[in-house]
């Protein structure tokens, strides 16, 4: 199932991030932690590359991911020019509080009460923007919820007399190039319901956290993961917890819903869907019929 979900008020909103773009010094990219790369929209790269402007990668929620995994993204992130990576939690004030500061080595120029430090705060829906925003701020200015693309409209803040804040909506980008970053997005709840299907969805969730972290699934869940794939976790979780219709076959849905909730919650485990390894790998096997000529005459 290749999935796509661009609703259109993002139209507007990247337009207007192009326009902003051209106003401030640093972008901070905020990112979920358990799928950096897939997560991370390359229009934000485009736009910010155009005007040459330096970017801090917040890969939020750590608390979530496998912390392994987040040291060697960033690694990969701290390689690349003009990026500055950092894995935190933005809902933990003292994680947050060390955000804007960090900026500063980034746009040296910047930071005085003559000429403050004006910080874009970007990334895709449900990663966390509004959560710093108001973390930073130490009070709600920006609507906070569990569905993607509640932010619809910039805002502007001072945080103090040297650096201004601007908050983004969740922008995606028009098409989705890999099945596997969309199905890993809607596992991680940053697309929309209405896109998804969510058996699917969680059979996807499901092959992935049987092959890397079976011994989650077994502690969790009280099954042997041998030889069992997506589909037959989710049915073993609704024989486990009684999830039936009206009494007769098992509530395949609703079984599905509950590995989707104990990998979002964390109660499943400290989980990455992705890393730099399994990245380069995805993009390899992806690239094949492109370069090989072998395809290209068969």
């Amino acid at each position: 199932m290749a999935i796509q979900w661009f609703p259109g008020h993002m139209t507007s909103a990247r337009k207007k991030a192009a326009e902003t773009m051209a106003r401030i010094d640093v972008v901070i990219e905020v990112l979920d932690a358990r799928v950096p790369e897939a997560g991370s929209n390359p229009l934000i790269r485009e736009l910010r590359e155009h005007r040459q402007r330096p970017c801090l990668k917040v890969l939020n929620k750590t608390d979530l991911a496998d912390p392994v995994v987040t040291q060697a993204w960033l690694d990969y992130f701290n390689a690349q020019e003009g990026v500055h990576a950092v894995a935190l939690s933005c809902k933990k004030a003292g994680d947050a509080v060390k955000i804007p500061k960090l900026c500063l080595p980034l746009a040296p120029q910047r930071g005085t009460t003559l000429k403050p430090l004006r910080i874009m705060i970007m990334g895709i829906p449900n990663v966390g923007k509004s959560t710093l925003m108001n973390t930073l701020l130490k009070r709600r200015v920006a609507a906070v919820g569990d569905e993607p693309a509640i932010t619809k409209n910039q805002q502007s803040f001072n945080l103090d007399d040297h650096t201004t804040l601007i908050d983004t909506p969740g922008l995606m980008w028009p098409k989705i190039a890999h099945e596997s970053d969309g199905m890993m997005l809607a596992a991680s709840h940053s697309i929309g319901r209405n896109a998804i299907i969510d058996d699917e969805v969680a059979a996807f969730l499901g092959d992935i956290v049987l092959a890397r972290y079976p011994e989650l699934v077994q502690a969790r869940y009280k099954v042997n993961p041998e030889g069992m794939d997506g589909v037959g976790l989710i049915e073993a979780i609704a024989q486990l917890r009684g999830l039936r219709i009206r009494g007769k076959e098992f509530d395949f849905e609703k079984a599905a819903m509950t590995l989707l909730q104990d990998f979002r919650t964390g109660v499943l485990g400290r989980i990455s869907l992705e890393s730099p390894d399994t990245r380069k790998a995805m993009l390899l096997q992806v690239d094949v019929p492109s370069y090989n000529p072998a395809h290209s005459r068969s």
